[in-house]
This record gives structure tokens, C-alpha cells and sequence, in this order.
């Protein structure tokens, strides 16, 4: 039996005087307040009320353990309270973790405009290309791009990634420009580590391998070695619009259909998601829709 349960209909009851009175307040039958009280009192080892046929008074042991129970229930109510209050306001802390070239370069504006909008929201941004366990490491949202396996969490999509394939100008000079994705066995190319599998991309739904020149689990590192000339590459076009722009870079396959990898906000499945978690999740949802 509910011990928690049974202390507040022993409370009603004593403070209404009667089991009958407690029963019609709580709307319970007089028999199933009765069978609570005397558990708890059977549960607790002494007798909480003097019975007769007519009244019911408290013994010296009833009047108290009313004192700690009410006190037990009042305090319960106000730490209830409390933090009903602050799961409805925008404040406390959140743990977030995020690619390494997305958090710099595209989630630090967000995060500092949604940090002045609500100042009573503190931080702890960690930057990892490797997927955390939410649970274990105890991370509040996580920020990851890839398609979604069913991992028990709750996912809100951000946006899609547009991948573009690229090479310095320099190393097409030396090595020639690949027109099909079938030339990427001659060429050197510079992989991505973390995606499963690293030597294999994919062009208009066709999965097409590759000859791995270098290796690395670094998004920056790939783009730097691209731009010294050692190869071809594969990135987010966010992530290299400026050398683009600069013809540091050129893109490889444009009349081709490359590889779109969604982004989502990843946050535990439970009952109730704190409200300053929601509010990051849509703040940024909201953000990258424009």
C-alpha cells in the first residue's frame, strides 16, 4: 500500500474529526479511508486514533505524527511547487553537445542571441564529432548529422546538409579535373573518418568507392589539407562557402546529385521536457528555417 497515500487521508481524517467526513471530502468510501489508517498505524507500530462508536480522537502518538506529517506534506507541496515554477520559466542549466565546424561556425550566433534573450540560462557546451550517450554522460540535447536510428530519443530536425565535393586548384592542375564520380579510383581523396562506411560516397543514390589518400575524424583538418592541394574532399557547403567565394576551392560534380544529411536536436524521451530544453530545441529550429 501507498505509505504516502495513507498519511494524507490520515491527515484529513484528523483534521475533519471524522472517517466519514474525510470519506465525503475525498469522495472514497468510509471502509477504504478506514483500511488505510489502520495499515499506517500497522505500518508504523502504534494507534493513531482513539475509536469509539460515536467519535474519534488522537492519541498522544496520532497528534505527533500529525505535526510531521503535515509538515512532510507542506513541504512537499512547496518543493512541488517550486519546481513546477521553474520547469514553466526559461532558466537553469542545459548541457549541449555538438559537431566540432558546426558549433563554431554556425552555432555560435544562435546560441549567443538565445543567450541574451533568456539570461537566466546558463551553458556547457561540448564540441565532439563523436556521439555521445545522452544518458551516461548525462547531456541534455545533442546536435548530430546523420540519419536517425531508432535510439529512444526524441529528435527535432534542424536542417539539411548540402554536401559538396572539392579540390584546390592546385591539385587539379597536377592531377586533372574528374568529370563522373567513376574517376574517384584514380584520384587522391581526403575522407571523413566517422561516416560509416569513410571510402565510399554517394552521387544520384549510387554508392560509389573511393581511393583514401587521407583519413581524419577533423572536418577542419580535411578542409586545410584540401586547400594545400593533397586531394579531393567532401564537406558541407556552409563549411567552405568563403574559399569558394575566394577560388581557393573548387567544386567537383556539379551536375551530379550529391549526398543530403539531415540535422536534428536530439533530447531524452521523458514525460516532461524542462521548458528551457524546448525553448533551445525551437530557438534553433527556428533559426536555421530562414
Amino acid at each position: 500500500m501507498d505509505k504516502l497515500v495513507c498519511i494524507r487521508l490520515f491527515t484529513e481524517v484528523a483534521h475533519k474529526g471524522s472517517f466519514t467526513h474525510a470519506a465525503n471530502a475525498l469522495n472514497m468510501t468510509q471502509s477504504s479511508v478506514s483500511k488505510k489508517v489502520a495499515w499506517l498505524e500497522q505500518h508504523l507500530g502504534f494507534t493513531l486514533f482513539h475509536r469509539t462508536s460515536r467519535a474519534i480522537a488522537l492519541t498522544s502518538a496520532g497528534k505527533a505524527y500529525l505535526t510531521y506529517s503535515q509538515s512532510l506534506l507542506d513541504t512537499m507541496a512547496e518543493v512541488e511547487h517550486q519546481i513546477r515554477d521553474e520547469q514553466a520559466q526559461v532558466n537553469g542549466h542545459i548541457k549541449l553537445s555538438a559537431p566540432s565546424a558546426f558549433a563554431t561556425q554556425r552555432l555560435a550566433e544562435p546560441l549567443a542571441e538565445f543567450m541574451r534573450r533568456y539570461p537566466k540560462v546558463t551553458l556547457d557546451i561540448s564540441v565532439s564529432d563523436q556521439q555521445v550517450d545522452l544518458i551516461n554522460e548525462d547531456v541534455d540535447i545533442a546536435i548530430r548529422a546523420s540519419v536517425l536510428k531508432d535510439s529512444g530519443l526524441k529528435a527535432k530536425k534542424l536542417l539539411d546538409h548540402s554536401v559538396c565535393y572539392f579540390a584546390s586548384p592546385d591539385y587539379l592542375k597536377r592531377q586533372g579535373m574528374p568529370h563522373s564520380p567513376d574517376e574517384l579510383k584514380a584520384h587522391q581523396c581526403l575522407t571523413y573518418s566517422l561516416n560509416k562506411p569513410s571510402n565510399v560516397w554517394l552521387f544520384d543514390k549510387t554508392h560509389y568507392k573511393l581511393n583514401e589518400y587521407i583519413r581524419s575524424d577533423s572536418p577542419e583538418m580535411i578542409v586545410r589539407l584540401a586547400l594545400s592541394g593533397l586531394g579531393i574532399a567532401a564537406m558541407p557547403d556552409w563549411m567552405i562557402a568563403q574559399q569558394l567565394r575566394d577560388k581557393k576551392l573548387v567544386t567537383l560534380f556539379d551536375n551530379w546529385q550529391g549526398h543530403t544529411l539531415p540535422m536534428y536536436a536530439l533530447y531524452k524521451n521523458t514525460e516532461f521536457t524542462p521548458v528551457r530544453f524546448r525553448a533551445l530545441i525551437d530557438f534553433l529550429a527556428e533559426h536555421f528555417a530562414y
